[in-house]
């Protein structure tokens, strides 16, 4: 799978342990930055992964900052991006299963490397359902993002 990965200067250290270990999984790895931990503004790395995503550089991302709040909150400010603040593999997988998340994030100063190479293997190992349910409700979400005031 087609993978970008970006981090700001918090994430930095996450995101080069991770980097081999997609690699070893046989993912293509797309690094949209940052290249140290000279500090960079998150709402520039979130875009920048975001844009790969939704321009299909990349089929999906793994976001990270300090706490992944704030890379969260800026990568779905994009119209069709799903990213999702996960501490915990359930969460991971049931985001794609569920919501097509397309973006994982995560919180570099909360959780520990190999968590989070735990989470991103289960993240990319997910498939979205298509169960009418889960289409419905992306469908709201849609909606939502179109500004559609009434929706749902």
């Amino acid at each position: 799978m087609k993978v970008g990965i970006a981090a700001d200067h918090a994430g930095y250290q996450l995101k080069q342990e991770l980097i081999p270990s997609l690699q070893a999984r046989g993912h293509e790895v797309t690094d949209l930055g940052t290249d140290s931990t000279d500090p960079v503004d998150y709402p520039d790395i979130a875009a920048a992964l975001a844009r790969a995503v939704l321009g299909s550089a990349v089929e999906r991302g793994v976001l990270l900052c300090g706490s992944g709040v704030g890379a969260s909150v800026a990568a779905n400010k994009l119209p069709g991006i799903r990213a999702g603040l996960c501490h915990d593999s359930y969460s991971a997988h049931q985001g794609v299963e569920h919501d097509d998340m397309n973006i994982l994030v995560l919180g570099a100063r909360v959780i520990g490397v190999e968590l989070a190479r735990e989470l991103v293997r289960v993240f990319l190992d997910a498939r979205f359902t298509h169960e009418q349910r889960h289409e419905r409700r992306l469908g709201k979400i849609k909606a939502l993002e179109e500004g559609n005031r009434h929706a749902p």
